[in-house]
């Protein structure tokens, strides 16, 4: 009864309801539009649920989800921390004081934002290393194997230039020390560290690129690699299981499923895969919140370009490593490993042989666990670095933002003695 009456009642409001005022409804075609008549919203989302999934998809491919979610919560904490932060060398760091102290739960989302920006890293790196050593990479993926490294270099690059913004002693050393271990790097190391600093130390024109970059132009960039990514994932679908060449022969469709399934095999998307991917969303936002509140983000003093530092904290992950590797293996450790992880994207050009198990593609394993390892290990070691280098030593002749240059006066000989008042007229 009560089900009959809200059909009559969502029919006669549908029949209620006057086009000519919902023209810019009818436009983009959320209701019954022309857009709506031509591409057949409604059917594609019927057909988006009754979606299915093949039967090894597991609680493991939750993993690209998770940093969904995390870069979903980076968003909505950092456009909720902009409306107070400030970019400026004057007005950074009491900005930062003003969210955590005086803003109603704005301790909260600063932490969050913090907490999230380290798990994302390390969700990300696990994501990749499961597709890396089941092979989802090779054809007819390697796309999204690209694309995906794309978007962890822009997860890096998120996570590098934010890391300035609260403008504290442990920000600006950090930074200092990553962007002068930069500039020793051969031929590009010194005109990257240049463009990335802005100047000729750290300065005010340092936090506004960083500012911009982390507001305005790595948004854009994350919007179309995630719209493209997920775009591949639904055209390619999930890579077979490893053991896909034993089993009897059946040929894989790039849809994910085999070919002699019938089409209601396999794992529906709705409602046992959407509730799957919910219940990973609420436990992801659990630990994050959890760790926020448990754990907060240490701040330390203002920073000043004229004072070294007792320690220094790192708060973000691969902060940890980079610390590490230029301290235990120099400047060029650093460049040798970001070179290695750079090369992972070309692994798919190389590595196109069907085969995907572990022993079969030994030079591919060997690479992948030199970088995921390295990476653990140099972050475990990074951890207990608390030290400052011992080259870094102020600059107070180089002019930065909102300092004053101190000139040396010239060589006047010695200063002449000041006459006292009282014997002002006197004979000598």
């Amino acid at each position: 009864m009560i089900k009959k009456w809200l059909i009559q009642f969502w029919g006669d409001l549908r029949t209620s309801a006057d086009a000519g005022l919902l023209g810019v409804a009818r436009f983009v075609g959320l209701l019954y539009g022309p857009i709506d008549r031509n591409l057949r919203i409604d059917e594609a989302w019927r057909k988006a649920l009754r979606y299915r999934l093949a039967e090894h998809v597991g609680w493991r491919h939750a993993l690209g989800g998770i940093t969904y979610v995390l870069l979903m919560v980076l968003v909505v904490t950092g456009v909720l921390l902009a409306f107070y932060y400030r970019p400026s060398v004057e007005e950074a760091y009491p900005s930062i004081q003003h969210i955590v102290s005086e803003v109603s739960f704005g301790w909260l989302i600063r932490d969050l934002h913090v907490w999230c920006a380290n798990l994302i890293v390390v969700v990300a790196l696990a994501h990749m290393a499961r597709v890396f050593f089941e092979a989802a990479y090779k054809p007819p993926r390697e796309m999204n194997w690209i694309v995906g490294l794309a978007l962890l270099a822009v997860v890096l690059a998120f996570g590098a230039t934010g890391y300035l913004l609260p403008w504290d002693q442990w920000a600006y050393w950090t930074v200092t020390e990553v962007l002068d271990a930069i500039a020793l790097i051969p031929l590009f190391g010194g005109l990257l560290a240049d463009a990335i600093r802005g100047d000729v130390i750290a300065s005010g024109a340092t936090l506004s690129r960083f500012f911009a970059l982390h507001v305005i132009v790595l948004p854009w960039i994350t919007l179309a690699l995630v719209s493209y990514h997920f775009t591949l994932i639904r055209r390619r679908g999930l890579a077979p299981p490893m053991t896909a060449a034993d089993e009897g022969g059946r040929k894989w469709r790039v849809s994910g499923m085999w070919v002699d399934e019938e089409p209601t095999g396999g794992r529906p998307f709705f409602p046992n895969h959407l509730l799957r991917s919910f219940a990973v969303a609420v436990l992801t936002l659990a630990v994050a919140v959890t760790l926020a509140i448990l754990f907060p983000r240490q701040v330390g003093e203002p920073a000043n370009p004229y004072l070294v530092p007792d320690e220094l904290v790192s708060t973000w992950v691969p902060v940890d490593v980079s610390l590490a590797l230029i301290r235990f293996t120099g400047t060029w450790g650093l460049a040798l490993f970001s070179l290695l992880g750079v090369g992972l994207i070309l692994l798919p050009v190389f590595d196109r042989r069907p085969e995907r198990g572990l022993r079969q593609r030994p030079v591919a394993v060997a690479l992948g666990a030199v970088f995921f390892v390295g990476f653990l290990a140099a972050w475990l070691a990074g951890q207990q670095i608390r030290s400052v280098p011992p080259t870094a030593r102020p600059q107070p002749d180089v002019v930065g933002a909102g300092q004053v240059q101190e000139v040396p006066l010239p060589d006047l000989g010695p200063t002449p003695p000041i006459p006292n008042p009282e014997d002002v007229g006197r004979e000598p």
